[in-house]
């Protein structure tokens, strides 16, 4: 029989790289795909893996994500086991409130695990875009009787400073941990590549405990699963690598690409939005068999309808959301949120306009992030001209023009 499953989802990462989108919401809790948010993607995968006791560790900004699981989240189950709850951190006599690190988020809520012998703990991170069906994670968690099990993907070796490098035999067992380190070791046979983490791991709930307790008591210590608990086991412990290479899910054929992505950088968010306009997306968001559940919001279907000059709002090779009306206008390659309103004479091409934007008449937009709620004036032109648009808002070294609302 199988052990219980409880999930600590980290998603208290300011996200500061992705400022300044994260300037008022905490990194799991920016858009994406137009009716998402990233935290939706590590949720949907441990629901569509039968895991309901789902714990979200939040911590800075966290308002929005808050309300984003209260209106998305919330079981209505009776059933005690199944259910998605926020954790802040413990306010404790003479300690700071804030988490210190990973390993620190879960070992404040070690209380929440009840029968640590019984119990198989999930950890995983809440800034990836990815789908992953766990149970073949657990499957071989168990069969090779580990005391725990890291989720691992190969990455270019350029990446090495970005993510923790994993040094594993034939069989997964794991004999190393690079974290962060320009100079990892790359995968035997395949002198470009790196054995990088997920951030994702599978522990015994007893193991999980005693490594918590004395690492709280390690001095110099940084709190950190990558940099402290997993190579503080090398030797210990039975500790395998799950290659994210053999992960199978339901409805996807063979040949599907395996997707995994860190939205790190502003670069990397919108790269991976304009690929899901593509003809064929590296990322299928359309497998009914394994749905990326969100918040459902009242909205109604998208409109386009004519402006004042009988000419008909258009979109092409785009993701239109709920409640969004074009009135005219033009959108090409683009990924357009809830309740967006577009005038017309207005061209929107290669961008993302997220929830709420209202874009005036004879607007010009290329290349840009608009962030929920900015209000674009008659005529405005944002992505044609570098030194104009620095001078009014963030953009990135490659150009991407992001626009917010005023503080």
């Amino acid at each position: 029989m199988r052990r219980k499953v409880v999930a600590f989802v980290l998603a208290g990462g300011s996200g500061n790289r992705l400022l300044p989108l994260t300037r008022d919401r905490s990194k799991p809790a920016v858009p994406f795909g137009g009716k998402y948010r990233i935290v939706d993607f590590v949720l949907s995968n441990l629901i569509n893996s039968g895991i309901f006791s789902i714990y979200v560790v939040v911590q800075y900004r966290s308002q929005s994500l808050l309300k984003h699981l209260r209106d998305g989240w919330q079981f209505s189950s009776l059933l005690k086991d199944q259910f998605v709850i926020p954790t802040p951190a413990q306010v404790r006599a003479g300690e700071e409130a804030w988490y210190r690190g990973t390993a620190d988020a879960v070992f404040q809520n070690l209380d929440l695990i009840d029968n640590p012998d019984d119990c198989t703990v999930a950890v995983f991170g809440a800034d990836h875009i990815y789908r992953m069906n766990i149970e073949h994670m657990l499957e071989f968690h168990e069969r090779m009787n580990a005391d725990v099990t890291v989720s691992a993907i190969p990455m270019s070796a350029h990446l090495s400073t970005e993510f923790g490098a994993i040094e594993a035999g034939p069989d997964g067992a794991i004999h190393g941990f690079h974290e962060k380190d320009k100079d990892a070791p790359t995968i035997p046979g395949r002198s470009g590549e790196i054995y990088a983490s997920m951030g994702n791991y599978l522990f015994s709930g007893r193991v999980l405990m005693e490594e918590l307790r004395a690492d709280a008591q390690r001095e110099g210590s940084r709190r950190d699963f990558g940099y402290d608990i997993l190579p503080s086991m090398l030797g210990r412990a039975a500790m395998y690598a799950y290659d994210f290479q053999t992960n199978i899910i339901p409805g996807e054929t063979g040949e599907a690409p395996l997707y995994w992505r860190d939205l790190g950088t502003l670069e990397a968010y919108y790269e991976a939005q304009m690929n899901l306009c593509g003809l064929v997306p590296s990322l299928n968001l359309y497998n009914s068999q394994w749905p990326i559940h969100t918040a459902s919001y009242p909205d109604p279907s998208a409109k386009f309808s004519f402006d004042e000059h009988g000419e008909m709002g258009t979109a092409s090779g785009s993701i239109v959301s709920g409640g969004s009306i074009f009135s005219g206008g033009t959108v090409r390659g683009s990924v357009v949120g809830r309740g967006v309103r577009i005038c017309g004479g207005s061209l929107i091409e290669d961008s993302i306009v997220l929830d709420n934007c209202v874009i005036g008449s004879g607007c010009r937009i290329r290349r840009a992030i608009l962030d929920e709620g900015v209000r674009v004036p008659d005529g405005e032109c944002i992505g044609y001209g570098a030194e104009q648009d620095r001078s009014r808002y963030h953009v990135t070294d490659s150009g991407i023009v992001v626009v917010t609302r005023p503080v």
